[in-house]
């Protein structure tokens, strides 16, 4: 896949973490649900779009690497968030954390993209 491609999908899952993480938070506390578990499924499903639309590969490898990456990506964003980096502008860490698991993610997938390519090329 071309470096302009994968820019242009990146940007596009960039967009769809940040917009769509209110609605998911939202949806949680309709659900009366934990937000951390509907954040998590949340991202899931738009991994899973992403990988299936996008990277074309198998489809459990699809699926493995978009649960591992929703759910990693979430898990050190919220590390990333209590580390309170921003006090002035962000008391809680939670437009950080937000920021955080949006860039984690798709650096997380580039990582995949990579190491999947180098193991083709062998």
């Amino acid at each position: 896949m071309k470096l302009q491609i994968r820019i242009l999908a990146y940007s596009i899952l960039f967009f769809t973490y940040s917009f769509s993480t209110s609605y998911l938070l939202a949806l949680g506390e309709k659900l009366k649900d934990h937000r951390f578990i509907t954040l998590g499924c949340g991202f899931l499903l738009i991994n899973l779009i992403f990988s299936f639309l996008v990277l074309k590969w198998k489809p459990l490898l699809n699926i493995v690497y978009s649960a591992i990456i929703a759910f990693l990506a979430l898990y050190v964003a919220l590390k990333f968030g209590d580390l309170h980096l921003f006090p002035k502008y962000d008391a809680h860490g939670i437009k950080t954390a937000l920021m955080a698991n949006a860039v984690l993610s798709i650096l997380f997938w580039e990582a995949a993209y990579q190491i999947r390519s180098r193991k083709k090329l062998k």
